[in-house]
């Protein structure tokens, strides 16, 4: 191991971790205002990537073509809460993770429908194809070093809108007594409509984000969705702030664990053991961080508040 290669998966490990809070911001929104378990998020993830495809197609330009993406799944958002997730408010949750799971796999096959089982691509924007020097020996990519900062961005317009705003105002309302914030007169299906289609067009955006990267594919939604979960989990239901130290938390020990982990055993296994068991524990690493945090902090690094 080098320093070099170990800083270049450090930023790997944080560019994972801001796509994970981007997609852990709109479940824990959902969840914490809602009361909602989305399982279909994934598919929202996996729809923005698609939708970038078709827009930057039509456009032939990556930056007319992200927003154009971003307002349809954000419509798409709209009609699925009309349609769908209103008639959940208030269920037991197994009926919502029924329903929304048959939501994904209504989306995936429309997704086979509409663009095929191949996988696609987005282009890179050529301003962005490049690389940049950050020390002797170290050249990283200038998209990777874009999609973190735009996520960092993200959060801070997110800090801002929830602590700041009337809007936000009305979501830590809603989140603490939607009915009490009903009765005072605030329209409250109008803003878990607003809420749930915000929550879906942050999801599109690190789909369309991650296209260029990533191969745009059915299903490429199904392992972040369950990560989202273990950073949703980790940092605290319901918690921004536990959603984005989370997710930067699991992209880290990820994507170490994977690079590194086995080269670790090596000093204390043979080569072959440590071979045949550096993977597994690998995977398994963000699962054996979330169990060990809930054993000390059963409620996650930041519950919101009761």
């Amino acid at each position: 191991m080098t320093l070099t290669l170990f800083l270049v998966q450090m930023l790997n490990g944080l560019q994972l971790g801001i796509l994970l809070f981007l997609v852990a911001a709109g479940l824990t929104l959902v969840f914490g205002v809602m009361d909602v378990i989305n399982l279909a998020h994934g598919v929202q993830y996996m729809l923005g990537a698609y939708l970038m495809v078709t827009a930057t197609a039509l456009t032939g330009s990556f930056w007319l073509g992200l927003p154009l993406a971003l307002a349809a799944a954000l419509v798409l958002g709209l009609l699925l809460e009309r349609l769908v997730i209103r008639q959940l408010y208030g269920r037991d949750h197994l009926d919502q993770v029924l329903a929304t799971f048959g939501i994904i796999l209504f989306v995936s096959e429309a997704v086979r429908m509409v663009w095929g089982s191949a996988p696609l691509a987005i282009p890179m924007p050529e301003a962005l194809s490049g690389s940049v020097r950050l020390m002797d020996g170290l050249n990283y990519p200038v998209y990777r070093l874009v999609l973190i900062g735009a996520g960092l961005g993200v959060a801070g317009l997110l800090y801002v809108l929830v602590t700041r705003t009337r809007a936000g105002m009305l979501l830590r309302a809603g989140a603490t007594n939607a009915p009490m914030v009903s009765a005072l007169g605030v329209d409250i299906n109008a803003l878990f409509a607003r809420i749930f289609a915000f929550g879906a067009m942050l999801a599109a955006f690190a789909g369309a984000m991650a296209g260029p990267i990533l191969s745009v594919e059915p299903g490429m939604g199904d392992n972040l969705l369950i990560l989202a979960f273990v950073v949703i989990v980790i940092g605290g239901i319901g918690s921004m702030r536990g959603a984005f130290v989370a997710a930067l938390l699991v992209g880290l020990i990820d994507t170490l664990g994977r690079s590194f982990l086995t080269d670790f055993l090596k000093l204390v296994l043979s080569a072959s053991a440590a071979s045949a068991a550096g993977p597994a524990l690998a995977s398994m690493s963000v699962y054996v961080l979330m169990a060990a945090i809930l054993f000390f902090r059963p409620r996650g690094l930041f519950p919101a508040p009761a």
